[in-house]
Formats: structure tokens, C-alpha cells, sequence
């Protein structure tokens, strides 16, 4: 096994002096669900330990109820990452008649996949213990096989207009601005409700770069935008066992080809904006997996924050439209989408 990276080492010094003076100071572990997702004969859930001075419960909940206070809407971003991960605690995870104990990560994070529980499709519960006796339960989210088509959808820029990823502006969203402040892109929410109201049961996943710290606000602006509820797949910043940051693009690759294996029967709609990355990455997992794939519909940035996002627009229509072989749908905001969107599964199924 290959030694891990220097920067992975340092990180881990610090957590664990960290860790040690917390805990000396009376700071208890404490666990945090995220919403999960499975299919019939498995399932995969999210959640994180991390060490805390008290046990309010509106804490312990928010990461899965996502209450709208305003305290928590006024709350600034950088106060989502002031928290201490607790490493390698033992978690037990229950869902239906499936029970494992696994342990956390690096980051206090836990991701596990659950064979056997015995549930049909819907919401269903899962239930999170570790070792104090901390408890709570999150939702899980059981794909119907049968449903046929689901839904991707970035955050950034797509649901969210954020000006990522130039590096000063993605950092004044993520840890300045208040969420209250935060603008919808427009159309986008009634463009998915309208989608989920055609085909009951499709399940709606949110891929996105962002740090699993900004569930909570990601959540509730979700919420407070209407947009459907579903599973967020986001990712750890920082180290790695490998270099100094994680690359988001790779996590999305990995992300869309592990939905693809665990949904064969699914063909999805992709929704993301035409900046760097997601044409690039929507068209390439076409050009692999066709069959995979209803439509690519991507949200275009004004010029102004085609600058601020990637400094320059991509000409995603050279680059892949003419070797992508599934509709790759370009407008202003999800009511354009949306009405190109019924043009293009019309004429597929006509």
C-alpha cells in the first residue's frame, strides 16, 4: 500500500491534536445524517461524526430537516467550516433488515452501502447510533427499477447562481455571503417539479463540487426554492491520501458512472451550465453510455459570468455536439430547458 501523501499526514497531525484537546475540554462525539438513496436490494447512506461542546438538538437535526430559521439563514458560510471531524469511531447503521457497523474517515465521514434490507421503493428510514449513545435517523430514498428516467443536476450555476469556480468569488459565496442572499437560477425549480409530476417516483440526485460542510445551507435553499427533494453526492475538500486538494471533476465522473451501475435500468437527464466542466463531463459519459443518457440540458451563463465563472465561454457545441448522439439542450434558464426538453422527448418518441 502506498504511502499516503504529506499533505494527508499533516492534515491528520493536526485533527488528531485537535481531537485529543477537545476532548480533554469535555467535547463529545456527536453523529449527523445526510439523505440516502438505494434500490430495492441495497442502499447507500451518508453521515459524519464530528465533536461538539453540547447536544442541542436543532443541531443534531439540521443536517437532515433543514429547518428555516433565521438563524440559520443569516448564519455566514465560514461558520459551516469550524467543525472538528472525529476519526475512526464506530458507527452502526440500520435500515429495514440490513444492520452494519462501520467507522469514520479521515474526515469523519461515513459512506456505506447496506445489501438486504428488504424495503420497496419510497421513502424509507434509516437508523444511525455510535458508541455514547448519539442517535438519530435520515431519510432514504428507494428507486423504483421501473420508473425508467432519473434526474442529475449540478448546484453551482445551474440551481445556484454562485460565479464557481474562479477561486475569489467561490470563496466570497461559500464562506462571506449570507445564504439569504444567495439568487435561483429562474425556472429551474418548477422545471424539476414539472419533470417529477410527469414521472412519478423519478428520483432527483444533486452532484455538485461542494463541500459536505454546506449540506445544511445547500438544503435549505433547496427547500426554500422548491426544488425537489433528493440525495446530495458532494465531496470532502482538502487532502487526500494522493495531494493537497481533491479534484471535483473526477468526483463527478466517479459519481455519474457508479449511478449508472447501480441503476442500469435508468436513463437520466443531465442538467448542469456551460461553463468548464459539465459539458465536458455530461458529453463524455454520453459518448460512453448513450444508452444511458435521455438528454443533456445545460443552463447558459451570461457573458458576464461566463468571465467570472471560467474566464472564457466554451464552444460546447464543436467540442461535442456533433459526437454526443443524445440531445444536448442549451437555453437561459430552466423554463427554456424545460420547454426544449418536452421538443426533444417528443420527437425521440415519435
Amino acid at each position: 500500500m502506498a504511502r499516503p501523501h504529506i499533505a494527508a499526514l499533516i492534515e491528520d497531525s493536526v485533527r488528531r491534536r485537535l481531537d485529543a484537546g477537545l476532548r480533554r475540554r469535555g467535547w463529545h462525539e456527536r453523529v449527523f445524517g445526510y439523505t440516502g438513496y438505494g434500490s430495492p436490494t441495497g442502499a447507500r447512506l451518508f453521515a459524519r461524526v464530528l465533536l461538539s461542546r453540547h447536544e442541542p438538538e436543532e443541531a443534531r437535526t439540521a443536517l437532515t430537516h433543514a429547518q428555516d430559521s433565521l438563524l440559520d439563514i443569516a448564519q455566514r458560510g465560514w461558520r459551516l467550516f469550524l467543525t472538528a471531524p472525529a476519526m475512526d469511531v464506530p458507527v452502526r447503521v440500520r435500515l429495514g433488515e440490513a444492520e452494519v457497523v462501520t467507522r469514520t474517515d479521515r474526515g469523519g465521514y461515513v459512506d456505506v452501502e447496506l445489501a438486504g434490507h428488504g424495503l420497496g421503493p419510497g421513502w424509507q428510514e434509516a437508523y444511525l447510533e455510535i458508541g455514547n449513545g448519539d442517535s438519530l435517523t435520515v431519510s432514504v430514498f428507494v428507486v423504483n427499477p421501473d420508473v425508467g428516467v432519473g434526474l442529475v443536476s449540478d448546484i453551482d450555476d445551474t440551481v445556484m447562481v454562485t460565479h464557481l469556480p474562479r477561486i475569489l468569488i467561490a470563496g466570497w459565496n461559500t464562506f462571506v455571503r449570507s445564504e439569504q442572499v444567495r439568487e435561483a437560477v429562474p425556472g429551474m425549480s418548477s422545471m424539476y417539479r414539472a419533470l417529477c409530476a410527469e414521472t412519478p417516483g423519478m428520483p432527483v440526485f444533486y452532484l455538485s463540487t461542494g463541500a459536505w460542510n454546506t449540506a445544511p445551507a445547500l438544503t435549505r435553499f433547496l427547500r426554500r426554492h422548491e426544488y425537489p427533494v433528493g440525495p446530495m453526492l458532494l465531496t470532502d475538500w482538502g487532502p487526500t491520501n494522493t495531494g493537497w486538494f481533491r479534484s471535483g471533476q473526477e468526483h463527478k465522473e466517479l459519481e455519474l458512472r457508479r449511478l449508472r451501475e447501480e441503476f442500469p435500468g435508468l436513463r437520466w437527464i443531465l442538467v448542469g451550465d456551460d461553463g468548464q466542466h459539465d459539458p465536458v463531463i455530461y458529453g463524455q459519459f454520453a459518448q460512453e453510455h448513450p444508452e444511458a443518457v435521455e438528454a443533456i440540458c445545460l443552463r447558459e451563463l451570461t457573458p458576464a459570468e461566463q468571465v467570472l465563472s471560467s474566464g472564457l465561454p466554451v464552444a460546447t457545441d464543436e467540442l461535442l455536439g456533433k459526437r454526443v448522439q443524445v440531445p444536448m439542450l442549451k437555453a437561459a434558464n430552466g423554463f427554456g430547458l424545460h420547454q426544449l426538453l418536452v421538443g426533444a422527448r417528443a420527437r425521440r418518441q415519435g
